[in-house]
């Protein structure tokens, strides 16, 4: 019996093994449960220990043992209750008594894998290495130290366009008396346009978000809308949205996403004849940067009773998207179809595009567009992309840059001399080491029309834990201990729907502020330095080669 339970307890798993140890200090505690109560994985529970001290209180020294029973906060070591490091604990504690410290010895990798599962997780990269992004500077300046267009005086008008743009010699106008005028007898079909602003919030779905979360986004893009006069837009990912969003007038902020599970598709089409507005576009999403051809999914444990109720599916089961449908053979003919059918959905009013994930077949995908005259643009999802659940292979091994992949594409435009008829919207790790501006400018110089950010709005907008040494990293689970990627009222509770639109407002103005400060040396002030790949330069000669821009050093 006895060697059985010492067999037993030599395979449990010990604090050593997990990526983070929880340091308790004893002599500050004051055992207030503050701790224990805010965790949201449930990785430190208060616990009885019967302590052993030895005193002298006689004249005389002589030893005396006494036991007695105290409160501890003791790290459980249940690998589906593991430490996340995401450091709630230590905001909530009152003297300091209480914070989890990376081990870099862990073997976590090794023991997460119950049933035969790989690790799966939502977040951030491994990856500690550099984007690509952050190796390019600006080097095309100007000469003068007080510039024409000063930033800070000159007027501005940071703009883009969302759909087709066709040759001048296909427009349907013609000049009379220096006025334009609808040409006579043209039947030819006008594409659908809109002018955004070049740096758009990416999809992120009603479920995958929590709903005070994405209340406080849609909150935030309205307020500039309206009152900022800042045209940004929101795409919703997919999974539909709240009918009454659908209805109002604040729809044509938004990017309605359908992705292949038409999960939400019905609600929308059923509210079509009630829409105040049409939405800025319609966005058919073939795969995402987190996980490339893996679809999407949304644990079980996030599709709660409004999740099941929007999406038309059973509560509390998984929502991984299911295969293309048998009609669609290829995805040139998928893409193709379904353009044609969310046109027609919207009497061909609302601009439509593909979002794919980073490859190296984008520019074949590309190049089918081009030929399809209701295709609007093309999304690029990088291999830095995504907070959905994926395997950690995924997050970290597949997948493509989006810097060379995004300059593949122009350049591939380019040579066929149709540069910016076909907006790019570029994603994927921008902003990743906080630099929002600096990447979104220099992907707009490599030719892209807009630059779409989703972790990024989570880290400024939420303040998410999530980082590259793995810590927090729960989205896909639903423990989000913020309260940003959740369904558990305990923990959307914490979010302020109101602070989150107040910083989203204040992260697109400071971004505004500063593309203006990078673009007015470049001349540029009523419109994009869209594929200015000259005012770039990178300071590593094999991405300079890449990227066929200039190296410094």
């Amino acid at each position: 019996m006895e060697s059985a339970v010492r067999l037993d307890h030599n395979h449990e798993l010990t604090v050593k093994d997990l990526p983070y140890i929880v340091s308790w200090r004893d002599d500050r505690c004051k055992r207030c449960g503050r701790c224990t109560a805010v965790c949201p994985m449930y990785a430190i529970e208060p616990s009885v220990m019967v302590r052993r001290e030895i005193s002298s209180e006689d004249a005389s020294p002589f030893p005396k043992v006494t036991r007695k029973t105290v409160v501890v906060v003791r790290q459980t070591t249940d690998i589906e209750r593991y430490c996340t490091g995401c450091g709630t604990c230590t905001l909530v504690c009152p003297n300091d008594a209480i914070e989890p410290v990376f081990n870099p010895q862990h073997k976590f990798l090794f023991h997460k894998n119950p049933g035969g599962h790989p690790y799966r997780r939502g977040g951030r990269r491994n990856d500690p290495r550099e984007s690509t992004l952050d190796h390019l500077k600006f080097t095309r300046i100007s000469m003068l130290t007080d510039p024409a267009l000063d930033a800070g005086r000159h007027e501005f008008r940071i703009r883009t366009y969302l759909g087709r743009i066709l040759p001048p010699e296909e427009m349907p106008f013609r000049a009379k008396e220096g006025k334009l005028e609808m040409a006579s007898g043209n039947s030819r079909f006008v594409p659908p346009v809109r002018e955004i602003y070049p740096v758009m919030i990416g999809s992120m779905s009603v479920g995958a978000l929590s709903p005070t979360m994405w209340e406080g986004l849609a909150m935030g893009v309205a307020y500039l809308n309206e009152v900022d006069r800042m045209p940004v837009v929101m795409a919703s990912g997919e999974g539909g949205m709240p009918p009454r969003l659908l209805k109002s007038r604040f729809i044509k902020y938004f990017i309605l996403q359908i992705a292949s599970g038409y999960f939400g598709w019905d609600e929308i089409i059923r509210a079509i004849p009630d829409m105040a507005d049409d939405p800025c576009a319609i966005e058919i999403k073939y795969g995402q940067g987190a996980k490339p051809g893996d679809g999407g999914l949304l644990m079980a444990e996030k599709v709660t009773k409004l999740i099941s109720e929007i999406r038309g599916v059973p509560q509390g089961v998984d929502l991984p998207s299911p295969p293309t449908h048998q009609t669609k053979y290829s995805i040139e003919e998928s893409v193709a179809k379904m353009i044609q059918a969310m046109s027609m959905a919207f009497g061909f009013r609302v601009p439509v595009f593909p979002k794919i994930s980073g490859t190296r077949t984008a520019r074949a995908v590309l190049n089918n567009l081009l030929r399809n005259p209701y295709a609007g643009g093309l999304s690029i999802d990088g291999e830095e992309g995504g907070t959905g659940a994926a395997y950690n292979v995924s997050l970290d091994k597949m997948g493509h840059p989006i810097a060379s992949n995004i300059r593949d594409c122009y350049l591939d435009l380019s040579r066929q001399g149709r540069q910016n008829e076909l907006p790019l919207i570029a994603a994927g790790g921008v902003g990743k080491k906080g630099g929002l501006a600096a990447n979104a400018a220099a992907l707009i110089m490599l030719g892209a029309s807009a630059v779409s950010v989703g972790k990024y709005m989570m880290q400024a907008a939420a303040g998410c834990f999530g980082d590259e040494m793995n810590r927090c990293n729960v989205c896909n689970i639903g423990k989000c201990p913020r309260g940003i990627t959740t369904q558990d009222p305990r923990l959307y509770r914490r979010l302020d729907p109101e602070k989150v639109a107040e910083r989203v407002v204040e992260v697109f103005r400071a971004l505004d502020v500063e593309l203006k400060k990078i673009f007015a040396p470049l001349g540029r002030s009523t419109e994009l330095p869209i594929g200015m790949s000259d005012a770039l330069c990178a300071d590593d000669a094999d991405i300079a080669q890449r990227l066929q821009i200039g190296y410094v050093c």
